[in-house]
């Protein structure tokens, strides 16, 4: 009884299974019914439709990520960052367009080589008469040209005319060069070096120094009371990079600079040194004093030989140490003293070689000083001889110079593999956006930018994302150039205007542009391209300083400085009228929080925001502007350097591209911020 029980339970258990299953299968059928028509109707077939799609629906619907070609990123325009339109607070209102009252949120997706600031030249007032209207008009000519030039960029026009004329360019390199005093002077004082130096080069000079003269504002001493004068008679010879820059100072590689009278020291010296960007480093100083027996040696010479010295008395060996030898019948060893290699009006010959480990200088058959190489300044950098100041040249004969060219073309210095390629932006907003500051043809800075501090974990992370920010250049080839490198590395963001120092200001706004619009970053952070940055320290210290709500400036902080009036960095009263500049960070390496950098590119493309040509000062006095509503934490240290580089710093500023290697060579492989050379 109990098993025919149990027999007919099972039985209507498992008809109830089975009519259960039935209808859940019923209900699915229903639901997909529905479903597939709503899921159409919101994920649009379209690609064009499909852009539109909000960024909150991305976030719950997974699809498959592609790459977009270049033409069709082109095609494209990111609704964030409208190109023909000037940013105005309408255009963010509810009753605008749909397009255009999205809010300002980031297209993580694109890529624009060009800028999406704003800057409606059109627009600009041009008869403003406060004494910011000159660098506005500098402005508008400047964005007009360089609407020409990227136009003429993307026809492709000028790319054909440059291959053309690369395709008839030779350059021979001669194994040696010799100039008359005569043909010297005619070619400006400059010995051109097509292909650089090399190992066992040499270059002899034939001149004679000067009498001294009357010299009323001397640089290399001080005039005495009562004095309105100082007798000098000195020269100097320079090796420089001709062909490391366009546009700028070329970099001295070797600075030999003989004074025969009017030093500081009241002594004939001999003074050596080297100069990048117009930063000396530490000069090398022969007195007439031999180097000491400790001191590390050039190829086994001395750095500074002796000389015969006005006040010479023979110290080097003390009255009981010559009684002494005396007693003891002690050997005296012959020496020869030599007077100070040049003087007044005398013929010399001097040979400049380059050895393994330095420079040496021969005079009249002596060997006089030796100068080592610094990191940073290399033999085949050395384009060209120049000699200046009291002194007639008579020949100049240079010999065993390099035969093949070390092409200082572009795409030699560029490095094209995927390894140096900007890693992709992430989903979420950054913590901190590096922008950096750099010309059109400054290819060797970027390439050293990005075989070094770029290669940080946090920036490979995407974590940190680096930038630099170029304008265009006078010379078409260079721009061409540059769009292909933007191209392959995808970290370069063109400003469309044509480059000059007194707009680089223009490019730090764009900076804030990208941060705050397009990576969303909670700090940005401005610097040049010879400035080494130590990502972990900096994003350390705004770490530190941000609590979240507060607005930041952090940087190595000036306080009551006030405007030079005379000299090559003059500003006159109608560019700068105020007595003190406001408290600014000096702008090889500063932070700013989002909401300062949100506050500058809003006002600049509402044609609010005050220019100057010194782009540190004005973003002083954005900063002090936005101050007055919003309280802003000055936060001041030493460690984001001015000048060069010292212990533990945040920012080594002036580093040549070799020396920017260097920096990360030590900070990678020993972990510790060691300086290459101390500047």
């Amino acid at each position: 009884m109990r098993r025919a029980k149990l027999e007919t339970f099972i039985g209507l258990t498992r008809q109830r299974s089975v009519q259960i299953l039935v209808l859940l299968g019923f209900s699915y059928m229903i639901l997909m019914t529905f479903e597939v028509p709503f899921l159409f109707k919101v994920i649009p077939e379209d690609d064009d439709d499909a852009s539109s799609f909000s960024f909150q629906n991305d976030a719950f619907s997974w699809r498959p990520q592609r790459l977009d070609s270049e033409e069709e990123l082109e095609e494209k325009e990111a609704p964030i960052r409208p190109l023909k339109q000037t940013l105005r607070a309408s255009l963010l209102s509810p009753s605008s367009s749909s397009e255009n009252s999205l809010p300002l949120k980031r297209q993580m997706r694109e890529y624009k080589t060009i800028s999406g600031l704003n800057f409606d030249w059109r627009a600009l007032n041009s008869t403003t008469k406060d004494g910011f209207s000159g660098l506005h008009r500098t402005a508008m000519i400047a964005f007009q040209v360089g609407e020409k030039l990227w136009d003429d960029i993307q026809s492709g026009r000028v790319q054909t005319a440059v291959e053309k004329a690369s395709e008839n360019r030779t350059e021979s390199c001669p194994n040696s060069i010799s100039l008359s005093g005569a043909e010297f002077s005619g070619k400006g004082k400059v010995m051109v070096l097509p292909c650089g130096l090399t190992l066992g080069s040499h270059i002899t000079v034939v001149g004679k120094p000067r009498v001294a003269h009357a010299e009323y504002d001397p640089k290399i001493s001080l005039l005495k009371d009562g004095d309105q004068s100082v007798m000098v008679s000195q020269f100097m010879m320079d090796l420089i990079g001709l062909k490391t820059v366009d546009g700028e100072d070329p970099p001295r590689i070797l600075h030999f600079n003989p004074r025969l009278k009017g030093d500081w020291s009241g002594k004939p010296v001999i003074e050596q040194n080297t100069c990048f960007r117009q930063q000396w480093g530490t000069a090398l100083r022969c007195e007439g004093w031999k180097s000491r027996l400790d001191e590390e040696t050039v190829d086994d010479l001395v750095k500074c030989e002796k000389w015969i010295r006005d006040d010479d008395n023979r110290s080097g060996e003390s009255k009981a140490t010559w009684w002494l030898s005396r007693l003891i019948g002690r050997t005296k060893k012959v020496t020869v003293d030599w007077p100070y290699p040049f003087a007044e009006d005398k013929l010399f010959v001097l040979t400049l070689s380059a050895g393994l480990e330095g420079y040496h200088v021969n005079v009249d058959g002596r060997h006089v000083t030796s100068f080592p190489y610094r990191t940073g300044f290399a033999l085949e950098d050395a384009t060209g001889l120049t000699m200046n100041g009291d002194i007639d040249v008579h020949f100049v004969f240079a010999a065993s110079l390099p035969s093949s060219h070390p092409s200082f073309a572009p795409q030699k210095q560029l490095e094209m593999s995927s390894r140096w390629q900007a890693p992709p932006l992430s989903e979420g907003p950054v913590e901190l956006f590096i922008g950096v500051l750099s010309a059109g043809n400054h290819f060797a800075e970027r390439m050293a930018v990005r075989k070094s501090w770029m290669q940080n974990k946090l920036i490979k992370s995407s974590n940190v994302v680096a930038r630099f920010f170029v304008a265009l250049h006078a010379r078409k080839e260079v721009n061409v150039d540059l769009k292909k490198e933007a191209e392959f590395f995808g970290d370069i963001v063109i400003v469309p205007y044509a480059d000059t120092y007194d707009l680089v200001v223009v490019k730090t706004v764009a900076i804030c542009e990208y941060g705050v619009r397009t990576v969303s970053a909670k700090n940005i952070m401005k610097c040049d391209d010879d400035t080494f940055v130590r990502v972990d320290a900096v994003l350390k210290e705004a770490r530190k300083a941000a609590d979240g709500s507060r607005s930041l400036y952090v940087g190595n902080i000036n306080y009551y400085h006030k405007p030079l009036r005379n000299g090559k960095w003059a500003v006159t009263y109608e560019e700068w009228p105020e007595e003190d500049y406001p408290p600014y960070a000096n702008g090889p390496g500063y932070i700013l929080s989002s909401d300062i950098a949100h506050y500058i590119v809003s006002e600049f493309e509402k044609h609010n925001l005050r220019m100057f040509k010194m782009e540190d000062v004005s973003v002083g006095m954005w900063v002090e502007k936005f101050n007055a509503s919003r309280h802003v934490e000055y936060i001041h240290s030493l460690k984001f350097c001015q000048f060069g580089c010292i212990e533990d710093y945040y920012t080594a500023h002036y580093q040549s591209p070799k020396q920017m290697i260097c920096l990360w060579n030590k900070l990678h492989n020993l972990g510790r911020p060691l300086c290459c050379n101390m500047r």
